[in-house]
């Protein structure tokens, strides 16, 4: 079985998005997702595929969750459950977690890694969480913090978490 891993962007109160969009625009944070999950499998929830500007995105294979059996889009497999999306991935090394919130909201329990964009802010009107995080089950493995500059408006951090094997 691959790694599991999650990758998402959240703010001190981890909110992730307001109207199926990020709650701001970090361009290191897209460098780091692309650097990330390049020549992964990514999985997402159809709201989430449907938020991508251009639809599927390059040198990943894109796997989209909905429980519309008719539902197609171009470069793209469909799934109708996590676990389905899971399965076809069972011989790579690893795979990314994508999101949205109630994808991540399933995916937290068996999930290997997290990859955090932690924004050291609080976004007062976004829409969507991503679960709590139980730090008695996850092990800071690695962090690099950033500070604001002119193209980002906010402190941030990249962290690595593994989950801890009991």
């Amino acid at each position: 079985m691959p790694i599991i891993s999650i990758i998402v962007a959240i703010d001190e109160n981890n909110a992730i998005g307001k109207d199926n969009n990020l709650l701001c625009y970090l361009p290191n944070d897209l460098k780091y997702f692309k650097s990330r999950t390049e020549g992964f499998s990514i999985i997402m929830g159809r709201k989430t595929f449907q938020s991508l500007p251009k639809g599927a995105l390059p040198n990943r294979r894109n796997i989209v969750i909905t429980r519309n059996e008719s539902l197609q889009f171009q470069n793209t497999e469909m799934c109708s459950s996590l676990m389905e999306a899971i399965k076809l991935c069972e011989d790579e090394p690893e795979i990314f977690i994508i999101g949205g919130g109630t994808i991540y909201n399933e995916a937290i329990k068996f999930a290997d890694r997290l990859y955090l964009t932690y924004i050291h802010h609080k976004f007062e009107d976004a829409d969507t969480y991503f679960p709590e995080i139980d730090k008695n089950k996850w092990n800071e493995l690695w962090r690099e913090d950033h500070i604001m500059d002119e193209k980002h408006k906010y402190n941030y951090s990249f962290i690595q978490l593994d989950k801890i094997n009991h």
